[in-house]
C-alpha cells in the first residue's frame, strides 16, 4: 500500500508539472485534497482549499524548538518566539539607523552581565542596560507587528514552542495573501532584537506561572525520567530560572541564522484561496531566503533500556495524583500506528479498558492514558487520581492491572474496530476547520512523515489485529520498564520564583508609524462584502410535538450529527441538577448494563453528554448519523429506564465530596469560585450548589425523579446533521416519547449584583502569584442601539495584541504575561453591562498592576493611528466571518435572548465604518469612567499590602467555604 501511494505521488507530480509552474504533490484518496510544494531553496508549503469562509488559517512552523537550545541558555528557542513580535529593520521602529547601535550596546552588555557573578556589579550592569533601553525605547514602535496584523484583519495572532517545534499562527482574510506573505518574509529573514529587557519581563512572569502548575511539574519530571540521555529530559522549554536570569542575545541571534532557514521551515495554509496564486505569493516573498547546507542534526546518546521502575516525586499545592510512563519509539515509527490504537483500546472516554474498569466501576477518583507522540522518542502515559483513603500506590497498581491486560490479550477484539470507527469519526470532525486541517501539515512537517503515509494511515490501522496489539504491549509496555511520577500535597521545596530586575516602563510611541505600515495600510485589495446569517433562510423550525420545538440546520459537509434536548431550567432552581445527570451516567436499565451502554455507544461511534448550568440544561447525542436512531434509543432507554444503585451513588458522593475537596486546592477552580463569588453574591453561590450535607441526604429516588421530571417540561431540540427534516421528526417521534402535556418552564438568567461601592475581596491561595479582578455593574440595560461604540471601544482599548491594555501592562511596564480588560454586552435583553479588567502576576507588583488599570481604564490613551488600526481590524473581521454550520443555531438563539430577529453583527458593520475616535472616547466617558468597582484577588494575603488596598476600599476576606458554597 505505501509503495502505490509514494507512486500516486509521483504522478501527481508530474501532472502538476504539466499544468503549472510549480511542482507539487498530491496523494491520491486525500480527503482534504492536499498539494504539497517544495521551493528552490527548500521550503514547504503544504495547502487545502476550503471556500466555506473568505479566511485562511496560516501556521508557519520552524523545525526546532526546546530540544535545540544551547545547554547554557536554556529557554531560548522560547524567548526567541516571543521576539519575533518586535519587528524588523523595517517596522518595528522609525529609524533603525539611529538604534542599532544603542541595541548592539544592549546586546554586549547583556553577554558582559551573564558571565558576571557580583551581585553588584550585575545590578549596575542591569542599570546600564535598562537606561539604554529606555533610550532606544524613544525610537522603537512597540506592537507594531500586532499592529500589522490587526491592519489586514488578521485573527488569532499566536504562536507557541515545543521541544520539537516553533509556530506562528495568523488567520488572514482571504484578499490580503500578499500583504501577509509580505509581512512574514520579512519577519522571518530579518529580526530585530528589541524590547529585550521588558519581554524577559514577561517570559519571567510566565515562568513564575508554570511554579504553580502541578501538571507541568509532573510532565517535566516524567521527560526527565524517561529520557536522561535526551533533551527532552535534560532541559525543558521554558528553561532553568538561572538561565532565564543570564541570557544572550548573540545566542538569539545565531540561533535565528542557523535554524530560521528554508529549508527547516514549512508554510502550511488551508481555507480560501487559489492555489497556484498562494504559492506564487509565497515564492515571491520567501524564495530567496538563504537555505543552511550545514543545518545541525541533534545528537544524543540513545536511551538504555528501562529494566527496573524510575520513581520520583513532585510537590505542589494541588490535589495528588500519579503518573506511570513508557518510552516508545519515535513518530514515524511503524510501530506509531499500533500506539494511537493501544492508547484508545485502554481509553477513550467512554469504553477503553480505564473507562470501565476503573472510572465506570468507581475504583478511582479518575484515570486516563494515551500515547504522546513525538519525534524523536515517544512515550506512553497513564495516570489517576485517589478516592478518600486511598493511597498513590492502589491507583498504580490498578493502573499497571489495566496494562497488564493489552499484554494479555485480555480485551474485546471488537474494541480495535470501534477505535477506528471513532477515528475516522473524529477525522471527518477535524476536517471541518481550517486550524484542524493546517495543523494537520504541520505535525506531518514537524515529524518528517511522508503525507501519503498519513493519508493511507486508517487502511493501515484496519489490518492490525488483537496479536499486533498483544506483541506491541510486551515490547514496549513491560512490567517493570515505566518510570512513576508521584505528585505529592505539599509546598514545593524546589519553588523560588524568578527576581524581577527594576526597570523603567519603555515608550510606547502610539502615534508613530513606520513607512512599512503606511504602505500596507495603503496597498489596494479587492474588498470582500460581508454576508451576515438570515435565520429565515440559512435554518428552520418546526415543532416536533406541542412543546417541543426543533431548530433544524443541515449539515452538508460530512455524515456527522448532532442532536440537543435544551431546557430553561438549572442549577439556580435545582442544585442537585449535575449530580442527577453524573449518577444516571453511572447506572444501566433492565436490558443494558451501564458498561453494556458505553461499549454499544462506542462501537457505533456515537456519544452523549448531560450538562446542568445556573439556569439551563442540556442533553446531547453525536455521532456518525446512519447510528443515530441506535443512539436516541440507548439514550432514551436510560432516562426511561434508569436502574437505581444505592451502592454507586453512595460511591458517587464520596468522589464529589473528595473533587469538591481537590478543587480547593487548584489556583484557577479557586479563582473561578471568586469569580462566581464577586458577579453573583453569596446568595447565589447558596442557591446554586449543594452543601455536603444536602449532597449526602439525597436518595436514588429523588435524583432519578429530577431527570424523570425535567422530561416532562417543554424543551427545544436543536439538530444539525445530514437528515432531512421529515426523517428528523420521524426520529424524534419513533424515540423521543414524553408526555403529550409538556408542563411549561419560562426562560430565567442570573443576575448580576450591582457595585454601588468601592471594595476589596481577598480570598487566601498560597502561591507567589496572584489572580486580579476588578468587576463593575451599574445597572444598565441592554441597547442594541449602543452596540457599534462599545465594540469598537473594546477592539481599541482591551480586546487583543494591539490594545491600550496589551501595550500598557505586558509591553511597556512587563507587568504580566496576560492582562485584558473589555465591556462586557448582557447575554439577554433585560441583562446588565458590566466592566471586568483582569491581570495575572507576582505579588509584589500588585500595587502597579492596579494603579496603571486605574489610570488607563480612567484616563484612555487616546491615538488616532492605533484606533484607525482597530477599526480596520474590526471592520475586516466583519466583512470576512461566516456564520455556518451548527453556528447558525447557536447565533439565533443568542440573538433571540436579546430580543433580536438578526444578528447583531450587521448592524455594527453599516454603523462602525462612519464613526471616528471621537465616538470611542465618548464611549469611554459615557460607559467607563468614574465606575466603581469591586476589586478581586486570589492570592497570599500576608505577602499583600494591605494598607494600599484599604485605599481602593473596604477590605473583605472570604473563606474557600463562601465562595465554593461547601
Amino acid at each position: 500500500m505505501r509503495k502505490f501511494l509514494l507512486f500516486a505521488v509521483v504522478i501527481a507530480a508530474m501532472l502538476a508539472a504539466a499544468c503549472s509552474k510549480y511542482k507539487y504533490e498530491t496523494v491520491a484518496g486525500d480527503p482534504l485534497n492536499t498539494r504539497i510544494y517544495t521551493l528552490d531553496n527548500g521550503l514547504k508549503v503544504y495547502m487545502s482549499v476550503n471556500k466555506e469562509a473568505p479566511r485562511i488559517q496560516t501556521y508557519i512552523a520552524v523545525k526546532v524548538g526546546g530540544k535545540n537550545d544551547p545547554a547554557e541558555t536554556t529557554g531560548l528557542a522560547h524567548y526567541f518566539e516571543h521576539l519575533m513580535f518586535k519587528g524588523t529593520q523595517q517596522f518595528g521602529t522609525s529609524d533603525y539607523a539611529a538604534e542599532k547601535p544603542m541595541l548592539d550596546e544592549i546586546e554586549n552588555l547583556f553577554e558582559v552581565y551573564r558571565k558576571t557573578a557580583d551581585e553588584a556589579e550585575r545590578a549596575a550592569i542591569y542599570r546600564r542596560i535598562d537606561s539604554i533601553s529606555y533610550e532606544a525605547s524613544k525610537i522603537a514602535i512597540p506592537n507594531e507587528y500586532d499592529k500589522l496584523m490587526s491592519a489586514i484583519g488578521a485573527n488569532g495572532t499566536n504562536a507557541f514552542t515545543s521541544q520539537d517545534m516553533t509556530v506562528y499562527v495568523e488567520d488572514i482574510p482571504s484578499n490580503q495573501i500578499d500583504n501577509w506573505a509580505k509581512i512574514q518574509a520579512d519577519r522571518f529573514k530579518n529580526p530585530v532584537i528589541r524590547g529585550f529587557h521588558t519581554e524577559l519581563e514577561t517570559i519571567y512572569e510566565e515562568k513564575n506561572m508554570s511554579l504553580t502548575q502541578d501538571s507541568r511539574k509532573v510532565w517535566e519530571a516524567m521527560d526527565a525520567a524517561l529520557f536522561p540521555n535526551h533533551p527532552y529530559g535534560t532541559q525543558t522549554v521554558l528553561g532553568t530560572q538561572e538561565h532565564l536570569k543570564n541570557p544572550s542575545i548573540t545566542n538569539v541571534r545565531n540561533y535565528h541564522k542557523t535554524y530560521y532557514v528554508p529549508n527547516n521551515m514549512a508554510v502550511c495554509v488551508s481555507g480560501d484561496f487559489e492555489p497556484d496564486e498562494m504559492v506564487a505569493t509565497i515564492e515571491k516573498y520567501f524564495g530567496d531566503m538563504q537555505p543552511n547546507p550545514n543545518l545541525p542534526e541533534l545528537q544524543f546518546e540513545p536511551e538504555k533500556p528501562i529494566t527496573t521502575p524510575v520513581v520520583k516525586e513532585v510537590y505542589g499545592l494541588e490535589a495528588a495524583n500519579v503518573m506511570l510512563g513508557w518510552r516508545l519509539p519515535g513518530a514515524n515509527d511503524k510501530s506509531t500506528d499500533i500506539s494511537d490504537i493501544v492508547g484508545s483500546i485502554l481509553y477513550n472516554g467512554q469504553a477503553g479498558l480505564i473507562d470501565l474498569d476503573l472510572n465506570q466501576q468507581q475504583k478511582v477518583l479518575s484515570a486516563y492514558g494515551y500515547a504522546s507522540t513525538q519525534p524523536d522518542y515517544s512515550s506512553f502515559l497513564v495516570a489517576g487520581r485517589p478516592k478518600t483513603g486511598q493511597s498513590l500506590d492502589e491507583v498504580r497498581d490498578l493502573l499497571l492491572e489495566e496494562v497488564a491486560k493489552l499484554r494479555e490479550g485480555d480485551f474485546d477484539e471488537k474494541l480495535i474496530e470501534a477505535t477506528i470507527n471513532n477515528y475516522k469519526m473524529q477525522l471527518m470532525r477535524s476536517f471541518e476547520e481550517n486550524d484542524s486541517r493546517a495543523i494537520l501539515y504541520v505535525y506531518s512537517f514537524i515529524s518528517g512523515a511522508d503525507w501519503a503515509d498519513e493519508v493511507a494511515r486508517i487502511d493501515r490501522m484496519s489490518k492490525i489485529t488483537k496479536q499486533d496489539v498483544v506483541d506491541w504491549a510486551n515490547k514496549y509496555l513491560g512490567p517493570e520498564s515505566y518510570a512513576i511520577i508521584y505528585k505529592r500535597e505539599g509546598k514545593d521545596p524546589d519553588e523560588q520564583k524568578i527576581a524581577a530586575p527594576k526597570i523603567t516602563p519603555i515608550v510606547t510611541n502610539r502615534d508613530s508609524q513606520s513607512e512599512f505600515l503606511s504602505e500596507i495600510q495603503t496597498s489596494q485589495v479587492q474588498p470582500i462584502e460581508p454576508v451576515f446569517v438570515d435565520y429565515k433562510k440559512d435554518m428552520s423550525q418546526f415543532e416536533a410535538q406541542p412543546g417541543i420545538d426543533v431548530l433544524y440546520k443541515k449539515n452538508e459537509t460530512n455524515d456527522i450529527f448532532t442532536l440537543i434536548y435544551v431546557f430553561n431550567t438549572g442549577t439556580e432552581n435545582d442544585p442537585a441538577l449535575n449530580l442527577a445527570f453524573n449518577y444516571l451516567s453511572y447506572l444501566g436499565t433492565d436490558k443494558m448494563t451501564a458498561e453494556e451502554i458505553a461499549s454499544e455507544m462506542y462501537d457505533i461511534a456515537c456519544s452523549f453528554y448531560m450538562n446542568a448550568g445556573a439556569n439551563q440544561s442540556s442533553i446531547q447525542i453525536t455521532g456518525l448519523s446512519e447510528n443515530m436512531g441506535k443512539a436516541m434509543e440507548i439514550v432514551e432507554g436510560l432516562i426511561a429506564g434508569a436502574k437505581p444503585d444505592e451502592a454507586i451513588l453512595e460511591n458517587l458522593k464520596g468522589d464529589m465530596l473528595k473533587s469538591r475537596a481537590d478543587a480547593k486546592l487548584n489556583q484557577s477552580r479557586c479563582f473561578g469560585a471568586l469569580q462566581r463569588y464577586l458577579f453573583y453574591g453569596g446568595d447565589f453561590i447558596r442557591r446554586t450548589t449543594l452543601t455536603d450535607p444536602a449532597l449526602q441526604a439525597l436518595t436514588s429516588e429523588q435524583l432519578l425523579a429530577k431527570i424523570g421530571g425535567l422530561m416532562g417540561k417543554q424543551h427545544e431540540v436543536l439538530y444539525y446533521g445530514p437528515q432531512k427534516e421529515a426523517e428528523v421528526k420521524s426520529a424524534l417521534a419513533k424515540h423521543h416519547k414524553v408526555a403529550a402535556d409538556l408542563q411549561p418552564l419560562e426562560k430565567k438568567f442570573s443576575t448580576l449584583l450591582p457595585t454601588d461601592a468601592n471594595k476589596v475581596v481577598l480570598a487566601q491561595y498560597d502561591a507567589k502569584q496572584l489572580y486580579y479582578l476588578q468587576f463593575s455593574n451599574r445597572g444598565e440595560k441592554f441597547d442594541v442601539a449602543a452596540d457599534p461604540e462599545i465594540t469598537l471601544y473594546n477592539e481599541y482599548f482591551g480586546g487583543g495584541m494591539n490594545t491600550i491594555v496589551f501595550q500598557e501592562m505586558r509591553e511597556a511596564r512587563g507587568l504580566a504575561y496576560t492582562a485584558w480588560a473589555t465591556l462586557a454586552t448582557p447575554s439577554n435583553a433585560n441583562g446588565d453591562y458590566s466592566y471586568y479588567a483582569f491581570i495575572a502576576t507576582q505579588n509584589d507588583k500588585m500595587q502597579k498592576a492596579v494603579e496603571a488599570f486605574d489610570d488607563i481604564i480612567n484616563n484612555m490613551p487616546e491615538s488616532e493611528k492605533a484606533f484607525g488600526i482597530a477599526k480596520e481590524a474590526l471592520v475586516s473581521r466583519l466583512r470576512t466571518e461566516r456564520t455556518v454550520k451548527d453556528g447558525v443555531l447557536w447565533s439565533y438563539l443568542r440573538a433571540r435572548d436579546l430580543g433580536l430577529d438578526a444578528p447583531r453583527d450587521k448592524q455594527i458593520f453599516e454603523k462602525v465604518q462612519s464613526m471616528t475616535l471621537d465616538d470611542v472616547k465618548a464611549a469611554q466617558q459615557k460607559w467607563v469612567k468614574g465606575r466603581k468597582y469591586v476589586y478581586g484577588i486570589l492570592g497570599d494575603i500576608q505577602n499583600l499590602d494591605l494598607n494600599y488596598l484599604k485605599t481602593l476600599g473596604p477590605i473583605q476576606t472570604v473563606s474557600q467555604e463562601e465562595i465554593f458554597g461547601y
